[in-house]
């Protein structure tokens, strides 16, 4: 009987103590943690950026050539209807119009003897105790001098507009800008005619853009049975450049006429209370509008959707603590929750931490189950929405 080689039975006395070794132990199942699908009414919001513009903004401007003797108010500052705010020399304005009233009554006193001339010669010539031609002559007098009158009169007016332009007033309550010119200064229509600016603010307006679908939603919502409009839309909220939110709802004050065919928007404004004055024309301030309340609308948060190539998903946890990975789609954000449309019924639990480990028919520990108290109560209020693009 020939034996076996020598580095067989070594290869063998190796090989086989291997082949008994037990296989390594299943580790624990994943730890996670677990929020629950909320339903409830939410208010949908667009957002859009937009300017303060003054309800009113009208430039001072100097109507009339002269040098500045005050300025009777301070740049930045509120003015008020009617308020002094420059005051032009009126030292030339008033001896013209003293001159122009002069010749008026000049020519009033030429008027009214003309005026008796032609009065006493008109029984005269109708008893032709008197020429004809002598008649005429004082008849002519008398509409030439009448004439004059109201020339002289014109210019008193005029004149006395003059002087009135030298005292230069707001022609409306509002926010004085910088002044364009010092005391001193000649000023006078054309290139030195522009002194400052005053914009009424109170209330403000914002002028923002919104897309064409946004804006069909923002008026289907306000659309009556009949076809008709209940109203302008009235729940429009601001949020000033270091993001807190103003203090005052808005209304929708004016739709443009048409959509701009370039970027498929269509340009809008909302008026805002500004009683305090702390908005002033030209701030940035991001607008939201509501266009929509989704009727039972399934909550669940942001950070429980996972996106791969354009796909959404979710992990349901089942009551065997077993995950299903189940497609979604969701439509809108409102504040840290996502609104998904389909995939997710009231009550499903969601994984919202230790997703990234997780596989389908995977069984799970669940940790701890999460409700987002707050961030369900402010969709519910409609506080800090964000929308999103739809897959």
């Amino acid at each position: 009987m020939h034996s076996l080689p020598r580095m067989t039975i070594l290869f063998l006395a190796l090989v086989i103590p291997a082949c008994k070794k037990k296989a390594p132990a299943a580790g624990p199942p994943p730890e996670v943690t677990l929020a629950e699908a909320v339903q409830q009414d939410v208010p949908i919001y667009i957002e859009a950026v937009g300017e303060t513009r003054g309800s009113q903004t009208v430039e001072i401007r100097a109507r009339v050539s002269g040098y500045l003797d005050a300025m009777t108010f301070s740049e930045g500052g509120l003015v008020r209807k009617g308020q002094l705010m420059y005051q032009i020399d009126p030292k030339p304005f008033q001896a013209t119009l003293a001159r122009a009233q002069g010749q008026v009554a000049a020519a009033k006193a030429q008027f009214d003897n003309a005026s008796l001339e032609e009065g006493r010669l008109r029984p005269l010539a109708e008893m032709k105790a008197v020429s004809r031609q002598e008649y005429d002559d004082a008849f002519a007098a008398k509409q030439t001098a009448e004439a004059q009158l109201e020339s002289a009169r014109a210019a008193e007016q005029t004149a006395s507009i003059d002087l009135g332009y030298a005292s230069i007033r707001s022609p409306l309550g509002g926010i004085a800008g910088f002044t364009e010119a010092q005391i001193g200064d000649l000023v006078g229509p054309g290139a030195r005619s522009l002194l400052t600016t005053v914009s009424e603010a109170d209330p403000v307006w914002v002028r923002f853009s919104i897309p064409e679908r946004e804006y069909l939603r923002l008026y289907r919502e306000n659309l009556e049975s009949n076809g008709r409009l209940k109203g302008q839309p009235q729940d429009i909220r601001m949020f000033l450049a270091d993001g807190s939110e103003y203090s005052e709802k808005g209304k929708l004050r004016v739709t443009n006429r048409a959509v701009d065919p370039a970027t498929g928007t269509l340009q809008v404004e909302a008026s805002f209370a500004n009683h305090s004055g702390i908005v002033r024309p030209g701030q940035f301030a991001r607008v939201k509008v509501k266009t929509d309340v989704k009727k039972g609308a399934v909550l669940v948060p942001q950070r429980a959707v996972r996106e791969l190539q354009g796909q959404y998903s979710v992990a349901v946890v089942g009551a065997d603590n077993r995950v299903k990975m189940t497609a979604v789609t969701p439509s809108d954000r409102v504040g840290s929750l996502w609104v998904i449309d389909q995939g997710v019924k009231p009550g499903d639990k969601v994984v919202v931490e230790g997703l990234q480990r997780l596989r389908d028919s995977m069984t799970v520990n669940v940790k701890a189950t999460v409700t987002d108290t707050a961030a369900t109560q402010k969709a519910a209020e409609g506080i800090a929405p964000k929308p999103a693009e739809k897959p």
